[in-house]
């Protein structure tokens, strides 16, 4: 690899000095870098311009900063090497320390490239009648979430997978999530733990109204749609469709959101032979076990 860009954020490396450090190294060795910047809250002025000829985007932050940059360069297909300046950093392949070793490794091509799965949605109007968001629709590394808006009530879903009734259910919402993550919001509410390089995507509810509710899994070939129902006859529901946590679209009663994978993938360098239980154990397990 010869032609990298530098994603910074800058709420992580304030005054550069990490960044400053990685561009050197690498102008030394005779290779090219640009630097873009973000901050953890897109603004219309974060946006990654990528020039041509990019061989690798090297991402300094935590999986946020990550996920992003999967979002911003998906129809780059340029692979993503993440340095954790976070604090789990489940989707950063290095930590600081490591990082001008790893870039040694990118020079002579030493290294592999796992491809994650994404998911688009499109948000319709009044359950299929009408589309709000037809020409731009929303993508995720890690999850879709429908959620209560606010303070509100509880919110009364209804789940299908290929047009097949799974259930309705009261709550506070659901997380449609890829293998990706699985280990992030999904894992919070009760989720299951998916293998990254899993083809499915995994439906888990927030807080339901009931005993019986339970993830499920599917296939990343099916077809999820959350349609938002009344909760009582006398109220209007009020929810949001949450996009990987940046890009949020309000839904009303009978508004509905169609999952689907995505003909993206984001490709993640790999360096290491740390496997995923390794990785559960260093990160999620408890200290001394």
């Amino acid at each position: 690899m010869d032609r990298f860009l530098i994603i910074t954020n800058r709420e992580k490396d304030t005054d550069f000095l990490v960044t400053k450090r990685i561009v050197a190294y690498i102008e030394k060795a005779g290779k090219a870098a640009t630097l873009s910047s973000v901050s953890s809250v897109k603004d219309e002025g974060d946006a990654v311009i990528v020039p041509e000829a990019i061989e690798c985007a090297i991402v300094l932050g935590g999986d946020g900063t990550i996920i992003q940059a999967a979002n911003d360069l998906m129809t780059h297909d340029i692979p993503i090497l993440g340095v954790n300046l976070g604090t789990l950093g489940f989707l950063a392949e290095i930590e600081e320390q490591n990082a001008l070793e790893a870039l040694d490794r990118l020079f002579r091509d030493d290294y592999r490239i796992e491809n994650r799965i994404m998911m688009e949605g499109d948000v319709l109007c009044g359950n299929g009648q009408g589309s709000l968001q037809a020409k731009k629709p929303g993508y995720a590394l890690n999850d879709v979430v429908i959620t209560r808006k606010g303070f509100s009530r509880i919110i009364n879903l209804g789940i299908y997978v290929n047009d097949e009734l799974v259930d309705n259910f009261l709550g506070d919402g659901v997380i449609i999530s890829t293998p990706t993550g699985s280990t992030a919001y999904n894992l919070s509410a009760g989720g299951p733990i998916i293998m990254p390089q899993a083809s499915v995507m995994v439906i888990t509810p927030i807080c339901p109204h009931s005993l019986s509710p339970r993830s499920v899994v599917v296939s990343a070939e099916d077809t999820i749609k959350v349609v938002v129902g009344k909760s009582k006859k006398t109220q209007e529901a009020e929810a949001i469709a949450n996009f990987d946590g940046k890009q949020v679209i309000d839904l009303g009663t009978d508004d509905s959101v169609v999952i689907k994978k995505a003909k993206y993938n984001t490709k993640l360098i790999k360096l290491n032979r740390t496997g995923i239980y390794e990785i559960l154990r260093s990160k999620l397990g408890n200290n001394g076990d």
